[in-house]
């Protein structure tokens, strides 16, 4: 199915294949795109021969995070329209992390900001092992609102505490030790180790597989979902901040942002 922003195919063994279709945007988020990744994992939990989902990027780029044109629109809009697009990135990535299907991530080049949020809302991620990761929020005088509760859940506060805040970049081996990225290996065999979870999945009973799922999102302590009131309002607090208007506006300018240190 084509979708704007997205691509969405099944194969005979209903394994489905979601694909961010932005590649001149590096697959950064907007609103259209969030939409349609909103409905396709409705029609997903609801299909009953799709048995695998592998969520990947067009492209050099899995996610860039969000569309700085789309951030520079939710800046402008007002409180109540702040807090809508918030909710909808918070929807999206809560009915992602509840599919009740196994999530593949296939994960290369880059995944920053938002593109960690989908990240962290796979059940086992496979990444290229030269990708690139970062929480660049702060950068711009925002934070990681929305996707932080998926994040932390994933990451544990610990390892959440050495990246969350100060925008390092940050590579597979780190999310290894930290248990969210399940294999790292070479852009060559990418496809192999993908195709080897997709494979063990398959070999599993669908409804136990999906019952296991729920069980073990269960027994892992609140949803992530659960928060997202209050992340959506933290976001918006941070919009209408005058240093997120600097930020922004910065970087459009292609200047330096007034906290900026010279190194």
């Amino acid at each position: 199915m084509s979708h704007a922003t997205i691509e969405v195919t099944t194969d005979a063994r209903g394994v489905a294949q979601v694909t961010l279709n932005r590649p001149d945007k590096h697959n950064a988020m907007d609103a259209r795109m969030i939409a349609e990744l909103t409905q396709a994992a409705q029609d997903l939990s609801a299909d009953s021969a799709v048995r695998v989902v592998v969520l990947r990027g067009a492209g050099r780029t899995f996610c860039a995070g969000g569309d700085l044109g789309w951030m520079r629109d939710q800046a402008a809009r007002d409180r109540a329209g702040k807090l809508e697009g918030a909710r909808a990135l918070a929807t999206m990535l809560g009915l992602w992390n509840a599919l009740p299907r196994p999530v593949i991530g296939r994960i290369h080049g880059a995944a920053y900001g938002g593109g960690i949020g989908l990240v962290a809302v796979c059940d086992v991620v496979v990444a290229e092992d030269s990708t690139k990761f970062a929480l660049t929020e702060t950068r711009l005088g925002l934070i990681p609102a929305t996707i932080g509760p998926f994040v932390v859940a994933r990451l544990g506060p610990s390892f959440a505490r050495q990246v969350f805040f100060n925008a390092r970049p940050f590579d597979a081996g780190f999310l290894i030790r930290a248990g969210l990225v399940a294999r790292a290996c070479p852009a060559e065999a990418l496809d192999l180790a993908v195709e080897a979870e997709v494979a063990a999945c398959l070999d599993c009973a669908p409804g136990a597989v999906a019952r296991a799922k729920a069980l073990c999102r269960a027994l892992s302590g609140p949803d992530p979902a659960d928060a997202a009131e209050m992340t959506a309002n933290a976001l918006a607090d941070c919009w209408e901040t005058e240093e997120t208007r600097t930020g922004i506006e910065a970087f459009f300018a292609r200047e330096t942002p007034i906290w900026r240190q010279p190194r």
